[in-house]
């Protein structure tokens, strides 16, 4: 049993996606199916049920899964520690949105890779709403996310910045908005939804509290993607200020001026009590912590 197969299992069993893990870690898909089958032939059980249209853990999948993830994260430790000269050696994996790469982390990582530049660091981005998830499964160690109201348990965070939601309609495409007198008429008025996340649980209540039906004409992953939509004139979308700051599409949307407010996001680096256990990860924590009260002073 070697640590590279580990690494393959650890990501194949939280993903449930021979291809897209396949892609992940740069292998071929017949080589980790081989792989995968090395590891069941040594332990002598079945790790995953397959078919055509799913993947999942077997019982002693599940079992392996929580072994393999204590195996890699000792024998990452044990690496960093190996080296008389104390240098901070191994892997760190970090899930974030395009637009934390590129407002929030630059002076993090730059501060990260010039102090240990012997840790290899991982960078998986995606939808925002999916950051708190890939870090319960497991499947990174650190994760730029919105706060949820209710805070999972184990959860450690440092929070980053707060940006506004906002609704937003397309700049061109007067006639999408439709009014019933002054107010939008949200029955009428096509909205761009949230497919998951907090920005869908904001959405939801805020309807919610005035007794809103909207109509919903499009229900979208990603926050890119709604102002995309929104531009081409769509419908009205609801996205996090620091996006559409972010977004190439910002001149074809303009901001409305609805009341009450969305509540807005609190943005944080995010891990588990158990991840910091381990060296990489406290360091990176210490110069996340370091950075963010060396922004807030200078605001």
């Amino acid at each position: 049993m070697n640590i590279r197969d580990l690494e393959l299992y650890k990501q194949l069993s939280s993903t449930l996606h021979f291809g897209r893990t396949a892609l992940e870690c740069n292998i071929t898909p017949s080589g980790l199916t081989r792989a995968i089958q090395r590891l069941e032939m040594e332990i002598g059980e079945t790790l995953f049920f397959r078919n055509n249209r799913s993947v999942e853990l077997t019982p002693a999948g599940v079992l392996f899964k929580e072994y393999s993830e204590e195996t890699l994260g000792r024998f990452n430790n044990f690496k960093s520690l190996l080296k008389s000269d104390t240098v901070l050696r191994g892997e760190l994996t970090l899930y974030c949105s395009v637009t934390a790469i590129l407002s929030i982390l630059p002076r993090i990582f730059k501060r990260f890779r010039s102090t240990y530049p012997e840790v290899m660091t991982h960078v998986q981005t995606g939808d925002a709403a999916k950051a708190l998830i890939k870090l319960q499964t497991g499947e990174v160690d650190v994760s730029i996310a919105a706060l949820p109201d209710q805070r999972p348990a184990g959860l450690e965070f440092i929070e980053l910045l707060e940006t506004p939601l906002l609704f937003i309609a397309p700049r061109y495409f007067q006639d999408v908005l439709v009014k019933k007198g002054k107010e939008i008429d949200w029955e009428r008025t096509p909205v761009i939804f949230p497919s998951t996340g907090l920005s869908r649980a904001r959405a939801e209540k805020w309807f919610a509290e005035k007794s809103i039906q909207p109509y919903i004409y499009s229900q979208v992953a990603g926050n890119e993607a709604i102002i995309a939509m929104v531009s081409m004139g769509s419908g009205i979308g609801i996205v996090p200020r620091l996006v559409l700051e972010k977004s190439n599409l910002q001149g074809e949307v303009e901001i409305l001026n609805i009341q009450p407010k969305l509540k807005p996001f609190v943005v944080a680096a995010c891990t588990t009590t158990q991840n910091r256990n381990s060296a990489i990860v406290q360091s990176f924590w210490n110069i996340v912590k370091e950075e963010s009260t060396t922004a807030n002073a200078n605001i």
